[in-house]
Order: C-alpha cells, then structure tokens, then sequence
C-alpha cells in the first residue's frame, strides 16, 4: 500500500473521472485513508468534499481566471474540471489578467469534452435583470441606449436587452433613427414580463406627458404678438405646423410670405428651427396660430413710393397665364403684364410665346392699387409706340398695298406693315355689288391695293376702301342703260322677292318676282335657277340710288308696246331696301321659298 503523496495523486485523478468512476475511486480512497491518522484523514476528506461541492446548472458561481487564449479564457469554479469562455464576451479584455476572480453563469457541468460551460455575458445580464427588478417598475423612467433594429422596432440597451416599438420613439414621424442611434436617452417602462424576460419601452409617451405639462405652461404665457422659437413638426398643402415646445402652433401658406409660395416646402423643411410671431391664441379650443411674414414690414405700405406710376422698373417673370404675365419687382410684389401691353404692333395670343417664368424683363408701371394689391405693368411702353407716326405714314386719301390676313363678318383686315393693320368694311368692297362676306371678294393672304379712308391713332385704327380704288361704274351707268332697252344676263342670286341679273361684271338688275312672269310666280326658284340666262326690259335707271330695275315679261312685248306703268313699278319705289343694289343681299338666300305677298303686302 502507498503512502499518502501517492494517495493525494490518486485523488486529483479522480477529478478527471466521471461520475461513475467517481464513486468508485472514492470507496478504494475511502479504504486506503484509514491507514493515515486521524488528522491527516480529516484533511484529505475536506480536501475531496471541496471538490465535490454542489454545483446547480443556471446559478451564478465565482470563478478564477487560470489562462487568457487567443480566442478564450481559462476559468477554474473550484469544479473537477474548468470551464473555457470565449473572448467575445469580456467587454474590457486588455484589463483582464491571470489570477482575476469573475462571476460566470454555470450554464452546463459538462459538455462532450468533459469541459464545464460557463457564461461571462449571461451571469452580467442575470444581475442587470435582478437589479432592473429590483430598481424599476412599470410606469417607471429608466435610461437606454438604442443599439439596434428589429423587425417592428428597435433593441434598446438598458443593462439588459429591451424592446421599443418603432411608433413610440417620438412624437413626430422619425424620418432617419440613425439620428437615435447610440445615445444616451431616457425611455418609460410600459411592460415588465419576469417569465419571459421582456421589457417594453415608450419614449413617446414620457415625452407626451411632458409636453402636457409644457402646454400647461404655454397657454398660461403665450400672447398674440410675441415672438416664439419652434421646430417644423409637420407640412402640409396649406401651411405647416410648427412644435412651440409645448403644443403646435398652425403656420397657414398664407402667413408665410408677403410674396407667391405654391407650396410650404419652398420655404421650411421638416425639423427646421425658425422664429414665428403668434398671431392669435385660442384658449378654449387650444389652438395657436402663427405668422412668419409678420417679422417684416408689408411691401404695400409704401408701394407709391417704390414704384410710381410710367416709373421703368424691372422684375422676374413667376407665373405665366394666357392672358399675361405676373412680374416679381420684389419680394411681395408683383405686377401683371397684359398681352394687351405686351408688343405695340405683334399680335401676342398669350403670354407664354414671348416669354418663360424666370426671364428677367423691363416693363413700366402703368397703374397701382393698393387695396387689392395689384400692378399693371407694359412692356411695349418701354419702346416708341409706332401708332404716334402712322398719320405721316399713311395719309388719307393715300393709296397703299397691303396683304389680306383676316376675315371677320363685317370686313377684311389687310396688313400693312408688321404689326398695323387696316380694316376694309364690307360697305367699302364694291360699288355694284352688296357684299355679305369679305371672302365673296377676297382671298387670304392675296395682296390688295386700298385708299386710306381714315385714320385713328388713338384707338390704333385704319380704315380702308377696296372700291375706292377702282372707278365708280355707275358714273357711267345712266348713259349706258336706258328706261326700254332690252338686255342679256345671267341670274346670280334667288331671293324670296325676285331675281338679281348680272348684265355686266359688277352690274346687277332686279327682276322683282312681279316681273318674272304673266303667270302668278309662288316661289322665284320654280321659274329661275342661278346661272341661267335670260332677257330682259330696263324698267328703271337711278343712279342716285345704285338701281336697275328690269322686266322679264316686259322683254316679250314690242317695243311700241312698251309702256313703264305702276305694276311695274311697285316693287321698285324709291327707299324700297329689297330693290337697293346696295342692300338686297342682307336677306338670306335660303329666303327664296317665302311668298312675295311677305316683302309686297299690297301685291
């Protein structure tokens, strides 16, 4: 039998055993004790017992640090075997050193290696947890810093793990939570789960809860006309509410600047300090509302003075309509720019084809109105207006070429040079004919030579004679045609009343529906159709009033039986309109199935 040295090596050995071979090692070290003394059996018990201490998975033991390796730390728990830890979880490695005694979380006796599991993080967090127990309950503030993001929210480090949905971080939609990120911030506990370890966070509602009382404080305080430092909460179409650090005060689109905004973004963003004047406090119904433009004085209150009337001024074009142009002179203030006012002599359809929003322009004011805020500005007064000249230009009575450019019911309108025009009214297109349409006569875009019948500088007008041109055909109509003659035409125009009969280019007669026939004529287009030809008698000449009047029927008799009498006549009397050369074609033409009885009740 050995003596005790080797006995003591025995018992280290049993350390590395399991278990089972514990307990057999322990019955032959049992026996072989006996041969020691009564002390030095004693000793060597106690020594064993150490060794066989209790040990219980999940509680937190004192260990010591045996070995720092590259990757893991050595731990000796007093256990039969160590424990390894990995490096990753000692926070301040470079401080650790040999010898150290730490607490560890024994997480397993053994593993497959026979190694005891041990956890440097767990026991950490088990003792934050006990003291955040200990510490803290629901309802409570605790401080945290956010380390990471989850789906539905973020972790936050409060010396254990907690969770803080994404909604409660602030009380304004956050736009980046990098901004949250790492920090220290202080949090309210809604929930304390001790079974499942879990810890919900509001940052919302602490800060909810301090806004109530901020409010409290501000409602108490605020007056219209103070100034107040706030925070762009929030924007909309029509203005932006503004955090006073307490409530939100209304900042309308209106409030913001004495000049054009389209939108509030032009001017604030989201989280932007700015000062506000408060315009007005509604205590019952707790609402604020602010102004910025106030902190300036209004441009309008001393318009007259900046910009006097027929004063050149020049600005920025910002908006443009068909019907003009609105003119930035200063922030503020605007002018309009009618086309009207746009160019002397081109014809501006709207404003958009002269000009584009951010063109600087000169213009001169022409007219202010305070109370409605509104300037009218020229841009065509800048330059010479060619109209002051036309007089020297075209001189009545002169003739002059110009290109037909447009039509209108009434009359032509012939070009003249770039920018003046001259009107020829239908009255003024033929001696002979009565023309209802320019288009009868003229053709767009043909050039025609005129005389210039008046001239109006003022309302920048020409009137122009197409006829007067030409020679007046009935100087020598009197001596052409005579009361009895028989002549030949064609028929150029039906009417309800009769028939017009071209004799010659640009000299018609009327065959009045009377004078058609000796048969009773209902309807003139039963009898004659247009382009037709036929003969007919010259009843009556009046050169005074531009008249022919002719007689189908009175073409069948002799000449010595001729005799102009009343029948004949009757529908050519003096002021008759339907028997005027120069006005029979204001009745329609369509007019042709109406009775003669509705032009001659006496017929």
């Amino acid at each position: 039998m050995g003596g005790p040295a080797d006995d003591y090596l025995s018992l280290k050995r049993l350390e590395s055993n399991t278990m089972e071979q514990q307990k057999h090692q322990k019955e032959h070290i049992d026996f072989n004790l006996q041969d020691f003394g009564g002390d030095e059996h004693a000793a060597m018990a106690a020594m064993y017992e150490e060794t066989l201490k209790d040990f219980t998975e999940g509680s937190i033991v004192t260990g010591k640090v045996l070995e720092i390796r590259p990757t893991t730390v050595l731990v000796d728990i007093g256990y039969k075997s160590e424990g390894l830890i990995p490096v990753g979880e000692f926070k301040n490695l470079e401080e650790l050193k040999e010898g150290d005694e730490i607490e560890v979380l024994l997480e397993s006796l053994e593993d497959d290696e026979g190694m005891v599991i041990l956890s440097k993080q767990q026991a950490e967090q088990q003792r934050n947890w006990d003291r955040v127990l200990e510490q803290f309950t629901e309802g409570g503030n605790i401080e945290g810093i956010i380390r990471n993001r989850v789906k539905g929210g973020l972790i936050v480090d409060v010396g254990v793990e907690a969770f803080l949905p994404g909604s409660q971080l602030d009380v304004v939609p956050v736009r980046n939570i990098e901004d949250y990120m790492n920090r220290p911030l202080t949090f309210k506990i809604l929930k304390i789960n001790k079974e499942r370890r879990n810890i919900v966070l509001s940052r919302r509602e602490l800060m909810e809860d301090e806004r109530r009382e901020q409010k409290k404080v501000l409602l108490t305080e605020i007056k219209p006309g103070q100034m107040r430092r706030g925070i762009v909460k929030n924007i909309t179409d029509f203005g932006a509410f503004i955090d006073l650090n307490g409530m939100d005060g209304l900042l309308h689109i209106t409030d913001m600047s004495w000049g054009r905004i389209n939108h509030p973004s032009e001017m604030l963003h989201v989280g932007q300090e700015l000062d506000v004047m408060i315009l007005d406090v509604n205590l019952e119904k707790e609402r604020i509302s602010l102004g910025l433009k106030q902190k300036t004085t209004n441009p309008w209150d001393d318009i007259d003075t900046k910009f006097p009337i027929n004063s050149r001024v020049r600005g920025t074009v910002v908006n443009l309509m068909p019907y003009g142009a609105f003119v930035e002179l200063e922030e503020g203030v605007e002018g309009l720019v009618h086309v009207s006012e746009i160019s002397w002599t081109k014809r501006i359809a709207k404003a958009s084809d002269v000009m584009a929003v951010g063109d600087i322009i000169d213009a001169v004011v022409l007219s202010i109105n305070r109370e409605e805020k509104k300037i009218s500005l020229g841009m065509r007064q800048i330059e010479a207006n060619p109209w002051d000249d036309v007089l020297e230009h075209y001189p009545i009575g002169a003739r002059v070429t110009g290109k037909v450019r447009n039509f209108t019911s009434y009359g032509a309108f012939v070009e003249l040079e770039e920018g003046i025009d001259g009107m020829i009214h239908v009255s003024d297109m033929s001696w002979t004919r009565k023309v209802n349409h320019p288009s009868e006569l003229l053709k767009k875009g043909e050039d025609v030579e005129c005389v210039v019948l008046e001239v109006d500088p003022n309302n920048q007008r020409i009137s122009l004679g197409l006829k007067q041109a030409q020679e007046d055909p009935w100087t020598a109509i009197s001596s052409k045609y005579q009361v009895g003659q028989i002549v030949q035409g064609k028929i150029s125009k039906l009417t309800s009343f009769g028939a017009f009969v071209e004799m010659e280019e640009g000299v018609d007669g009327l065959v009045h529906i009377s004078q058609i026939s000796d048969d009773r004529v209902q309807n003139v287009k039963d009898v004659l159709h247009i382009g037709q030809d036929v003969e007919a008698r010259v009843v009556k000449v009046d050169p005074v009033e531009r008249r022919i009047g002719l007689s189908i029927k009175a073409a069948q008799i002799s000449d010595e039986e001729f005799e102009v009498d009343e029948e004949m006549l009757k529908g050519l009397q003096p002021g008759e309109d339907l028997v005027d050369l120069a006005g029979a074609f204001d009745q329609a033409f369509d007019n042709v199935g109406s009775s003669a009885e509705e032009w001659h009740p006496g017929q």
